[in-house]
């Protein structure tokens, strides 16, 4: 699990508000999730990373996407270079649906050796999986993204190759 504290996250969120203004400027309905742990997970329920949300939030986005009128036909990825290569990676993946011009903002935070297993796995299908969810309930919203290395360094990509 990476912790979803300190400078770099405080700032990735403070991006992350911004560009929603943004979308709501442009006339957008826009859900910014603050996830409180995001950890990667490889089992046979699922694989990707878990983005542990608060009970209301995750009950906002299950409300539009499983329930509601939302469809999400594509996604922006923000990622945030490290400052030092301390192996901790942030990066913004924003939900969209164009038709109902909707967004649901996920924030991510991972450690690169955490992840590693979970990012090999995801270049070679070329499907990196999000899930929301709680600790409140058993089910989870998936994102799907098809190329993983929007989240990553192409130095990491390159390290992991040899």
């Amino acid at each position: 699990m990476t912790s979803t504290t300190g400078p770099r996250w405080t700032t990735l969120l403070e991006d992350a508000a911004a560009i929603a203004d943004e979308y709501r400027d442009s006339g957008w309905d826009v859900v910014v999730l603050e996830p409180e742990a995001v950890t990667p997970v490889e089992d046979e329920a699922r694989t990707g990373f878990d983005v542990r949300v608060s009970t209301a939030e995750y009950d906002l986005v299950a409300d539009l996407i499983d329930d509601g009128p939302v469809t999400v036909t594509a996604a922006d990825v923000y990622y945030r270079p490290p400052d030092a290569d301390d192996g901790r990676r942030v990066a913004l993946a924003v939900e969209r649906d164009e038709e109902t011009e909707t967004a649901v903002f996920v924030p991510l935070a991972y450690d690169l050796e955490e992840s590693r297993s979970l990012f090999e796995t995801a270049l070679l299908d070329e499907e990196l999986l999000v899930h929301v969810l709680t600790d409140e309930t058993d089910g989870w919203v998936s994102f799907s993204h098809d190329d993983p290395s929007l989240f990553l360094e192409e130095s990491d990509i390159r390290r992991w190759d040899r």
